[in-house]
């Protein structure tokens, strides 16, 4: 039996995938515990979890409140000076009294919360990354070296800030291993070393008890608008367009929208249904396409379910994954601050109709199951564990019969 610690951010996207791989070990007969801010992760992992309290900022409170007109190195930036490195300050006496208590022999430290490998590192643990999205593995800043340099750079301040001597090892890419959940179908091939590619690990969610069911209609072709919870203040014109399409399409294609926000004011008719929470893992079985903003997470659970998809990416990965979608064959990507209600229709109309589009989504679909999603990366982490007991075991002298 081993213990794992998971590091995780106050960020959704990145902690559900860590759920079902956390609930495969405990079915093994390991011990789980986590490190995150509490109440965020609680909710989460569930009451029954063991997790160490980390002091941290929230994507969207006050200093931590990106533009929604930010984009590109400017969104990289504030997002990293003013969230992910302050985050990572906060957290990282947390995580060093969880390992204190906890005695993990493997830490599972997330991308974006790089506390849990620099107090790996100075305590001498293996680590493990969880890449809960795929765009770190395409090299995006290689195009821009001095973005690239200036994020090293705050990387190894960390690091140098904390006790971590190990400056040249990039934080958000274990030497052990790096747990991504994608395929190479999906995202092309990668020049990082220990990586393992295990698909999506896509937890049930809590249901959404007051979503009308009941007015899904069966003889039109469903089609899902989301935008993510976290991009409210800037999808309202994008919104507002592809409803447009959409109810224009109204004798063909059912519109299924989430409004978090409540951005639409009356309903658009044309049998649209509108909703603040929307079970989009439930309603994934009975859809026929998905309109989003490239959130890796979303485009993950639609292809999932071999669902072709039109794009339409606002900032941070989200570009790197609405390419992924077209260049796989799977989708139409569609500019977000320009595209017009003429041309979502059009994009929707493509991929309802072409069966090409369909049948890239069914392949990327058969490779994430083949590669074992939860249970596969359940299974990486195991093997890490034991190559590092053995190697403990060897150095003193013990064996590992």
């Amino acid at each position: 039996m081993s213990r794992f610690l998971f590091v995780v951010p106050p960020l959704v996207g990145h902690t559900n995938p860590t759920v079902g791989v956390a609930a495969r070990l405990v079915e093994r007969g390991h011990e789980v515990a986590w490190a995150g801010h509490e109440e965020f992760t609680r909710h989460l992992v569930g009451p029954q979890a063991t997790v160490f309290p980390c002091a941290g900022p929230l994507l969207g409170q006050e200093g931590a409140q990106r533009p929604p007109e930010l984009r590109g190195p400017a969104a990289l930036k504030f997002l990293w000076e003013n969230f992910l490195a302050p985050l990572a300050r906060d957290m990282v006496p947390g995580v060093r009294a969880a390992c204190a208590e906890f005695r993990p022999d493997v830490v599972v430290a997330d991308q974006q919360a790089v506390a849990g490998a620099i107090v790996a590192n100075s305590l001498g643990l293996p680590w493990a990354t969880s890449a809960t999205t795929s765009a770190e593995f395409t090299d995006p800043l290689a195009s821009m070296p001095k973005v690239e340099e200036w994020l090293r750079n705050l990387l190894q301040g960390l690091q140098t800030e904390f006790g971590d001597t190990r400056l040249d090892m990039d934080l958000r890419f274990s030497p052990y291993l790096a747990l991504a959940f994608t395929t190479r179908a999906l995202i092309g091939e990668t020049a990082h070393e220990n990586v393992r590619f295990v698909g999506p690990s896509i937890t049930e969610r809590p249901d959404t008890d007051d979503f009308p069911d009941a007015e899904l209609d069966d003889s039109r072709a469903k089609v899902l608008l989301t935008l993510g919870t976290a991009n409210a203040d800037a999808g309202e014109r994008f919104l507002r367009e592809a409803v447009t399409a959409l109810v224009e399409r109204a004798d063909r294609v059912q519109a299924i929208v989430a409004d978090p926000a409540g951005v639409l004011t009356g309903h658009p008719g044309g049998g649209a249904v509108v909703a603040a929470r929307v079970p989009v893992l439930r309603l994934l079985k009975r859809l026929d396409a998905v309109i989003c903003h490239a959130g890796h997470n979303t485009v993950c659970e639609t292809l999932s379910h071999g669902l072709p998809l039109v794009v339409a990416p606002i900032r941070d990965d989200q570009p790197i994954v609405a390419q992924q979608v077209v260049d796989c064959g799977a989708g139409i990507r569609l500019r977000f601050n320009r595209a017009t209600a003429e041309q979502i229709g059009k994009a929707v109309d493509s991929v309802l109709s072409d069966a090409d589009h369909r049948a890239a989504a069914e392949r990327v679909r058969d490779s994430f199951r083949a590669a074992g999603g939860a249970a596969g990366a359940a299974k990486h982490l195991e093997l890490l564990a034991h190559d590092a007991t053995a190697t403990a075991l060897a150095g003193t002298g013990g064996t590992t019969a």
